[in-house]
């Protein structure tokens, strides 16, 4: 049972390193256009839609789908690392307990 449980941990390790890498490679292609084009906008908007279409699409409406993307790229690995850091949590704990 341990050796299975370390296993499953060291793998979702390196699932957290490979999302790690693969979101940045994408997150900053889009980035980068973005600063090319002079686009600015703060954390809040990331977080909140309606802060986002005021503030921002509506200054960059000819860069909104490149917008979209950096914010929806964002948003999924924040989530996917949340999940990760979970379970690699959770798991590690079951490991502490039978060890």
């Amino acid at each position: 049972m341990f050796l299975i449980l370390f296993i499953i941990v060291i793998a979702l390790f390196i699932a957290m390193l490979f999302l790690n890498v693969y979101f940045r490679v994408k997150v900053f292609k889009v980035y980068k256009r973005l600063v090319d084009n002079r686009v600015e906008f703060g954390a809040a908007h990331l977080f909140n839609e309606e802060k986002m279409k005021q503030e921002v699409l509506s200054i960059y409406p000819e860069h909104e789908a490149d917008i979209r993307t950096f914010v929806n790229y964002i948003r999924y690995s924040i989530r996917m690392a949340t999940v990760l850091i979970f379970l690699i949590t959770m798991l590690g704990a079951l490991l502490m307990y039978f060890r």
